[in-house]
């Protein structure tokens, strides 16, 4: 069936609207033509299909070619290549006819967007196993990445079409990897949208409600920003700069990211927008001395902050992004951030990759800069062959999102690292060798251990040792993905030398005694050498950790059984579906109400407690569901490398249980006497919440430690640690997870 006549006004209408936009890329008829013929050849192909939304299917490539040369900057291979991104996939055609219609370097492409799209897919178990094909096109085309970010963008922008549990994966997936990746390809403006679509469609109230504060505040903040820029425009104005000065507000997914970490109410985020000033610079001084001559005018007006200094000119981020930063003390004692960059250096803030290979191309650079770093550190992590997908993608992730430093080599190398990296890190970042059999190392000439963490500035030397080797605790020190890839490859070729070696050492042990090697032995004694598998078992008996010299005791003994805790799933019958509060329930119960209903577990990363929004992802190992909070960052990672496992109906609370459930509440502030009478008088006597342990410690005037309570949902805790925020003296008050 064909598009109705209302369907094809609306497809002419934004075809129309994507024509204009190529007039800033199309520079000949050649180019028009070839447009053209992709559009009608995927008008074509996607006649009468539609998405779920019910709109014709074909908005969809028209509006990823839109994003690519209005929000992106792409050229015109880019905008064909996007309007036949889904052919290959979903119609008739196949790449060998799109090399022959459109020659090798847009089947290339399409068919590099072809192999991705699998990645993602409901029906594959696993993602990550798929992601590593997403990234071989870095190294091919990163046009091709930077398409599927744009078609991304546009499925989050209409995701709300989808069931919950798609949504739970797509967003995961998002927030996971779509947006840390079009950070580091320098598409800010694009990771902001990224970031609010997810929490949009994840948290809906909260979005509401942090949307809703900003428009209330706005007229306010309008006010403060005018009375901020005046002197500065009057300043710039006498200097006669060519510049454009604007207040950008805060995505509020930032703003709840901040109100979540720190635990704060939205009116305690001071720093909502900062002044930015884009100026078009002149022939002469460089841009660099230009930028600092305008840091220089508003320093001389307001007073700065000298530890909030970020100068990204002389040394710009690995994505490519220049500016100058800076915080100032402003009107009404109120601190407020001031970026300062050039028109070329906007550019790429908002375009990215893009615009930064346009200027390079521009300059003729030849030198590598610290995007084509990166890119040859993907490459090199691709070709690793013993990391698995999941390890691969979780040590991409690390890499994507990172504030960095500068340290130096013996010989004044610089070398950037992600801030938190250690002098083990450095080791790793010059060669895995070293890394392997580093021991030590002399930061500014003085001995330190390998663990110590390096700052920027810092001039490093590792001493090695021959007989030197990693170990496992290692992997939470360093912080690198190269580091943690290295060190993982080492441990895994060495588990598997003890695995080998552990396995004969219990064969000779149990042939000793005459008895059988079986699964009802292993069975029997894994859980007493306090292992999870046998695997793991043999590993430590070759490594040593595990001595047999009582194996023949430990099978007299009876093992007992670790106490579990399991969370029964109510399915409702058909008649009470249809009433308003149906649906899958957690309760506390010792057994399932029937033997086909699967079993809950409570995460022990983020322990949620009734009255918190939940999520269930099913365990393909053991086929209980795992409940996580929807906060959860672990519940990300797992829907976007196994996003089939997540459940599929929304996880409700059951109301009519009354349980306690253990939390634990940090609290820090000033130290005065009756603070501690106080909480307890609000814990006990006015929430009749029991206490399991108090413990707090004073040190010159301020108080800090920990409340354990039994609280029985997350209504009454949050009402006890506003309660407890009201009392004199008190800093902050968070929950932790223990």
């Amino acid at each position: 069936m064909g598009y109705t006549a209302e369907d094809e006004h609306l497809i002419k209408e934004k075809w129309n609207d994507l024509l204009l936009s190529c007039t800033k890329v199309c520079k000949n008829d050649e180019d028009w033509n070839f447009i053209k013929r992709a559009f009608f050849l995927a008008k074509e192909a996607h006649e009468g299909v539609r998405r779920r939304s019910g709109e014709p299917y074909l908005l969809h490539p028209i509006a990823v070619a839109q994003i690519v040369i209005d929000e992106i900057g792409l050229g015109v291979k880019s905008v064909v290549a996007s309007l036949l991104h889904d052919v290959v996939e979903d119609t008739e055609y196949t790449v060998e006819d799109m090399e022959r219609i459109f020659g090798p370097k847009i089947a290339s492409m399409v068919d590099g967007l072809t192999k991705m799209s699998g990645v993602f897919n409901a029906d594959i178990s696993e993602q990550a196993e798929y992601f590593r094909k997403v990234l071989l096109t870095l190294s091919d085309d990163v046009r091709v990445i930077l398409i599927k970010i744009a078609d991304r963008l546009h499925n989050m922008r209409t995701l709300g079409s989808m069931p919950l549990n798609k949504q739970i994966k797509i967003t995961g997936e998002t927030i996971y990897l779509f947006a840390p990746l079009a950070y580091r390809l320098g598409l800010y403006s694009i990771k902001s949208e990224l970031e609010d679509l997810c929490m949009k469609y994840r948290f809906p109230q909260q979005y509401a409600e942090i949307s809703q504060k900003l428009q209330e505040s706005e007229a306010i903040r309008q006010e403060f920003i005018d009375k901020f820029n005046a002197p500065i425009i009057a300043a710039l104005n006498q200097d006669n700069i060519n510049y454009e000065i604007s207040g950008r507000v805060k995505s509020i997914y930032s703003i709840w990211s901040k109100m979540q970490r720190k635990q704060i109410p939205f009116e305690e985020i001071y720093d909502l927008f900062a002044i930015r000033i884009v100026f078009k610079p002149l022939p002469f001084p460089s841009e660099k001395t230009q930028c600092w001559q305008i840091y220089s005018t508003i320093t001389d007006i307001y007073t700065p902050k000298p530890d909030r200094l970020r100068d990204w000119i002389s040394m710009p981020k690995a994505n490519g992004y220049e500016a100058l930063h800076s915080t100032v003390m402003g009107p009404d004692g109120v601190w407020v951030e001031v970026q300062i960059r050039t028109q070329r250096m906007e550019d790429i803030a908002e375009r990215g990759f893009a615009a930064h290979w346009k200027y390079k191309q521009a300059t003729i650079s030849q030198d590598e800069d610290e995007f084509d770093k990166w890119l040859k550190q993907i490459r090199s992590a691709l070709n690793s062959p013993t990391e698995n997908a999941v390890d691969f993608l979780d040590n991409f992730k690390l890499s994507l999102y990172m504030s960095e430093i500068v340290a130096f080599t013996p010989k004044g190398e610089s070398r950037k690292m992600p801030f938190g990296a250690t002098a083990l890190d450095f080791a790793y970042d010059i060669h895995s060798k070293i890394g392997n059999s580093a021991i030590s190392a002399k930061i500014n000439h003085k001995l330190e251990p390998i663990t110590t963490q390096i700052n920027s500035g810092d001039q490093i030397e590792i001493i090695t040792a021959d007989n030197a080797r990693p170990k496992p605790e290692w992997l939470e020190i360093v912080t690198t993905a190269k580091a943690k890839q290295a060190i993982k490859s080492f441990l895994k070729r060495e588990r598997q030398n003890n695995i080998e070696r552990g396995m004969q050492m219990l064969e000779e042990r149990m042939n000793s005694l005459n008895i059988k090697l079986s699964g009802r032995v292993l069975r029997k004694i894994i859980p007493i050498y306090d292992s999870n598998s046998k695997e793991e078992l043999y590993s430590k008996i070759g490594a040593g950790i595990v001595s047999l010299d009582n194996l023949d005791k430990v099978l007299k003994t009876n093992s007992k059984n670790k106490i579990l805790k399991f969370w029964t799933l109510f399915i409702p019958q058909k008649e009470e579906e249809e009433q308003e509060d149906g649906g899958n329930e957690i309760a506390p119960e010792k057994e399932t109400e029937t033997p086909s209903a699967p079993q809950f577990q409570i995460a022990e990363c983020c322990k949620p407690i009734p009255g918190e929004k939940v999520v269930g992802y099913r365990d393909p190992a053991t086929g209980n569901v795992i409940v996580h909070k929807a906060t959860c960052d672990e519940l990300n990672r797992l829907a976007a490398q196994f996003g089939k496992n997540i459940v599929k109906e929304e996880v409700k609370w059951s109301q009519h249980k009354a349980m306690s459930y253990l939390v634990t509440v940090e609290l820090r502030g000033i130290d005065r006497m009756g603070i501690l009478l106080d909480l307890a008088k609000i814990v006990s006597d006015d929430f009749n919440i029991n206490i399991r342990e108090i413990n707090l410690h004073s040190h010159d005037g301020i108080f800090e430690g920990g409340i354990s309570l039994y609280v029985k949902d997350a209504e009454s805790l949050h009402a006890v640690m506003d309660k407890i925020r009201k009392i004199k003296g008190i800093e902050s008050v968070k929950r932790t997870i223990s």
